[in-house]
């Protein structure tokens, strides 16, 4: 049995990012189910792995853990086996910050805009059965398209493959669940047609073998 848990599955975009992050470094790990629709997650065995009540939540040992960005800096701090699985690039002060600039501008910028279309077209559907609510999806494209216009502009003006040099990071696969999802699950990928550099950036991100196979177990069904 492995000695890694990730509790939720790959369906849960916030599991699909700490899975991705597994996968590079090549720890074995354990899915543990978590029913969604039972509220399995705000059950008492769920909440003392993870006290918020949500997906995912994280064992190493006697370690638990949640919240996916911190689990996934743990995974990568703890497993990375060479400087190629130094996603963080802790080696490097100068290049580690930029790094963490793009994981921060991707929490505190692109999520929040590009989520409520994620809840809106996939997620409420799914498990509620509700048609989108087009004012709320049309004013998260409108704040997506400034939020990806500096994206544009920084990858233009950079020149660089990936969003913190030319060297994948966490800052790139931190973006992958939710950008996946809206791509894949949405009738908003062509919103990334008028941005040539976004769209050069995302296809390397998604030739990387780790995300190839955790987008193979993401699709969400009603």
């Amino acid at each position: 049995m492995a000695p890694v848990k990730v509790f939720g599955s790959a369906v849960f975009a916030n599991a699909a990012r700490v899975m991705a992050c597994l996968e590079e470094v090549g720890v074995e790990y354990e899915v543990v189910e978590v029913d969604y629709m039972a509220r399995e997650h705000k059950g008492l065995k769920h909440l003392a792995r993870n006290p918020f009540g949500q997906i995912p939540a994280f064992q190493d040992g006697d370690i638990m853990l949640f919240e996916s960005r911190a689990i996934s800096k743990y995974v990568l701090r703890k497993y990375a086996k060479s400087a190629q699985d130094d996603l963080l690039r802790e080696g490097n002060p100068e290049e580690a910050a930029m790094v963490d600039a793009w994981t921060e501008v991707e929490a505190h910028h692109y999520f929040p805009a590009m989520a409520p279309i994620f809840y809106e077209c996939v997620v409420y559907p799914a498990r509620l059965g509700t048609v989108p609510d087009q004012k709320i999806v049309g004013e998260s494209l409108e704040k997506l398209r400034k939020v990806l216009d500096v994206y544009e502009a920084h990858l233009s003006r950079t020149k660089s493959k990936y969003l913190a040099g030319n060297f994948f990071s966490f800052a790139d696969l931190n973006h992958f669940p939710f950008t996946f999802h809206i791509m894949t699950a949405t009738p908003h990928a062509s919103l990334f047609d008028s941005y040539p550099h976004i769209k050069a950036w995302w296809a390397r991100v998604m030739a990387r073998p780790s995300l190839k196979k955790i987008s193979t177990h993401m699709e969400i069904k009603p």
